[in-house]
This record gives C-alpha cells, sequence and structure tokens, in this order.
C-alpha cells in the first residue's frame, strides 16, 4: 500500500472536480453556507486553473496506489502590516473520501505542505474547519494546529 503526496497538474482536472463535489456537498450537510461562502467560485474548472497557474499556491493530490483520493490546497497570506511581511500559510481545503480516510492519505498531503510552506519561511500556519466537523478538527490538532479565532454567523430571515 503506497500513499503518497504530489504536485496537482492539469491532467489532474477532472479528479480535482469530482473530489471538490464531493467535498461541497460535505461541507454544505454542515454548513449550507459553505459553498457561497467557502469554497470554490464557479465555475469549479476555472478556479482550479486559476490555482494551478498561480505560483503561490500548493495544490496536491492524495494518492492510494496512484489512485487519486484526496486533495489540498494551500497558500501563503500576508498578515497584518505590523508583522513586518511576515506571512501565514493557509490550508484552504483539504479533502480525503470518506472510505480513504484513516489511511495516511491527509498526512502525507498536509505534511507535505507544511514543509512546502516552512521551505518559504514560513513559521504559520492556519486551516479552515467548519463547525461540527470533528474529524477535520481532530485532524488538524494531531497535525499541532490549535483554534485562534471562531468566526460567528448570523443570517437574517426577513
Amino acid at each position: 500500500m503506497n500513499v503518497a503526496a504530489r504536485h496537482a497538474t492539469p491532467a489532474d482536472l477532472d479528479e480535482l472536480i469530482r473530489m471538490y463535489r464531493l467535498l461541497e456537498a460535505e461541507q454544505a450537510a454542515l454548513r449550507p453556507l459553505w459553498p457561497v461562502a467557502d469554497g470554490l467560485d464557479e465555475p469549479i474548472v476555472e478556479s482550479f486553473d486559476a490555482i494551478l497557474d498561480d505560483p503561490d499556491s500548493i495544490l496536491l493530490v492524495g494518492s492510494l496506489d496512484d489512485v487519486p483520493l484526496g486533495f489540498l490546497w494551500a497558500r501563503p497570506e500576508d498578515l497584518l502590516a505590523q508583522a513586518g511581511g511576515e506571512q501565514v500559510g493557509v490550508i484552504r481545503l483539504i479533502f480525503t473520501e470518506l472510505e480513504a480516510r484513516g489511511i495516511g492519505i491527509g498526512d502525507a498531503m498536509i505534511t507535505s505542505a507544511l514543509d512546502q510552506l516552512r521551505g518559504r519561511g514560513l513559521r504559520y500556519f492556519d486551516a479552515r474547519v467548519s463547525p461540527g466537523h470533528r474529524h477535520a478538527k481532530n485532524f488538524f490538532e494531531a497535525n499541532g494546529f490549535k483554534a485562534r479565532l471562531i468566526f460567528m454567523h448570523s443570517k437574517d430571515d426577513a
């Protein structure tokens, strides 16, 4: 059993879109606002094309025996001006197919992404986790993350 993480290429677009739709459905069940607030802009293919073309972005495909079963998108983002130019590496999206969770695909992807971000000189890292997604919270905590900010949300029904 060979678990690996590699950089995504344009040849991965169909698989990335397929997995993104699975992620979107899972997140929408937890938080209906996710597809319009926290996911990718439609059309998804154009969003993935832009990520692939962005030299700052890290887009990885996680696999088991060369079968794509997950993806991760991370990128550096600027901290406030008073941080003196430091950036935070943000895990914007991470997904592993339900049947493939717990075998190391997510670990391979996050290890690769964090190593690459550290190689760029970053020392701070954030990850986005939806409320109620206990598995994702536990995954990130096992990788050294802890909560530093919670977003509160309200919607008027008028």
